[in-house]
């Protein structure tokens, strides 16, 4: 009851106190004529605060009117004090400062170095190291490149480690997604289109990795069913490279998603082959297949129908029985994609429900190493590439990533951050203050393609150039004589382990699995 009074109290009070100033107000205007600007003011707060008292959706602003707010106005700053005035280098998720920062600087072609040492503890258990050599080597062909496409494919692509990750016009903006196709062609490397389509602006020069999702779009019929015919025509066009499908992502595994009708617009629908301004769902799961020879037939029909382009499936893992099971069925049907995708449950989306994003998939690491060991069990790794992506941004990112039996990797996130992403965690509301995420005229306009292209062009250089440097302090004079047993991870205060011993891999079996893939 106490409790009771005086929050009753409270909210009495200060329409108390709102009430006499008016009244007080009210007595120098009549008198003086003076105080009516003030009178302004006061008199709507003390509406306000009468609404605030009566309405029964918020009880933070029924118990105290018109404070209540500061409530409310403090909450929504709170992201941005934090990043700006609060976090320190290492704080800030999911990158930190330290992570989006030496990103901007490649982007732009700025100092790239740190002063006075380490802010990372050495001690901490988590923290990861690489071994040196003490006799450095030069890496002769500094253009890092791997072959993907077996005996089974007859337009094999000769990709970069390090590849733009999948994000589709209509999460992106348009500008950034023309900025991003532009970067990979100057810079050489791909572009992965996302699961939305190929929009135009999708189509200025850069190679394409196309991303077939469970919607079809772009490759479907009016009933959401898969069209040869339509996938044909778009996986024959010269940009697109390589067809990736994608089973599930990191960020939301065995989660479909739901295009509203209000974001359907007719270019959207467009790209996509669905009826305008409808609601369109991508279901959880696909209709082409439903087991693991299903799949692999329907690799075998898109790599026909793309006149023998490199064809592979994205996947995050959980259920490594299923996985097992798809390598026994490559066994018996004698078909192998050319690559897979192993996407951490690290990785990023514009919107996932929370349970999903925090706590359903297999991280990156645990993942790649898994699947690289499946593989070499089945001896299927020689006529199939790994790629990797999950929250990789640096040449250390991607040399560990390499390690664990990656033959390349993507980055989204990264490209994001070069194009002037801030980590502003808005990209589900449409309000992405960078032009990044959103399908606003006024906030994606920001976007000047003519520098942001050379940006993205750059980063990917620049962090090239850092994973050669790395090779070279290590030893590493090929990308295949990166092995696990050369980076190493303080388990707890006493203990330091090898990723080969942390995730069971032998330097031989990683070396040799590589050795195919270089020209």
């Amino acid at each position: 009851m106490p409790r009771n009074q005086s929050r009753i109290s409270a909210s009495s009070g200060i329409i108390a106190l709102l009430a006499i100033a008016n009244v007080v107000l009210l007595q120098e205007v009549y008198l003086s004529g003076e105080s009516w600007l003030v009178l302004l003011v006061a008199l709507p707060l003390l509406l306000l605060a009468i609404y605030n008292r009566i309405q029964k959706k918020h009880a933070v602003l029924r118990n105290y009117p018109v404070i209540g707010y500061f409530r409310y106005l403090s909450e929504k700053v709170r992201p941005e004090l934090r990043q700006y005035f609060f976090e320190s280098d290492l704080d800030g998720r999911p990158f930190n400062r330290r992570q989006r920062s030496i990103v901007y600087q490649r982007a732009k072609n700025e100092k790239q170095t740190v002063a006075f040492g380490m802010q990372a503890d050495p001690g901490q258990p988590g923290f990861e190291w690489l071994a040196h050599s003490l006799y450095p080597v030069t890496v002769q062909d500094k253009d890092l490149r791997v072959w993907i496409g077996n005996h089974q494919c007859s337009q094999p692509y000769h990709a970069s480690i390090l590849n733009i990750g999948a994000m589709s016009y209509g999460a992106l903006s348009k500008t950034a997604v023309e900025s991003l196709n532009e970067g990979a062609r100057i810079g050489g490397f791909a572009h992965n289109t996302g699961e939305g389509g190929i929009s135009n602006y999708h189509l200025m020069g850069g190679d394409l990795i196309w991303q077939i999702g469970t919607g079809y779009f772009g490759c479907r019929d009016l009933e959401g069913n898969f069209s040869d015919d339509l996938f044909r025509e778009n996986a024959q066009k010269p940009q697109v490279k390589m067809i990736e499908l994608k089973l599930s992502q990191g960020a939301k595994p065995g989660h479909g998603g739901l295009l509203p009708a209000s974001k359907n617009t007719e270019e959207i629908a467009a790209i996509r082959n669905v009826q305008p301004n409808t609601t369109v769902a991508s279901p959880p799961a696909h209709s082409a297949f439903s087991n693991p020879q299903e799949l692999l037939w329907f690799i075998a029909r898109l790599r026909k129908l793309s006149d023998g382009k490199p064809v592979g499936f994205k996947l995050c893992i959980g259920n490594t029985k299923e996985f097992r099971e798809i390598c026994r069925a490559m066994i018996t049907t004698g078909i192998l994609p050319d690559f897979i995708t192993i996407d951490g449950a690290e990785g990023g989306t514009g919107a996932a429900p929370l349970e999903f994003t925090d706590h359903l998939g297999m991280p990156l690491h645990d993942a790649l190493a898994f699947a690289s060991r499946t593989l070499e069990e089945f001896d299927l790794k020689d006529g199939i590439r790994l790629l990797a992506s999950g929250r990789l941004i640096t040449g250390f990112d991607i040399l560990k990533t390499l390690s664990l039996g990656a033959d390349a990797v993507y980055s989204a996130r990264g490209m994001m951050f070069a194009l002037g992403c801030v980590q502003a965690l808005q990209c589900d509301s449409g309000k992405c203050p960078a032009g990044v995420a959103t399908q606003d005229p006024k906030l994606y306009k920001g976007i000047d393609i003519t520098d942001k292209k050379q940006r993205v062009a750059n980063f990917h250089g620049n962090t090239i150039k850092a994973v050669v440097e790395l090779m070279e302090a290590c030893g590493f004079k090929t990308i295949s004589e990166i092995t696990a047993d050369k980076f190493f991870r303080k388990t707890d205060a006493l203990t330091t382990r090898s990723f080969a011993d942390i995730y069971k891999l032998h330097e031989s079996a990683i070396a040799n699995s590589k050795h195919s893939l270089l020209n």
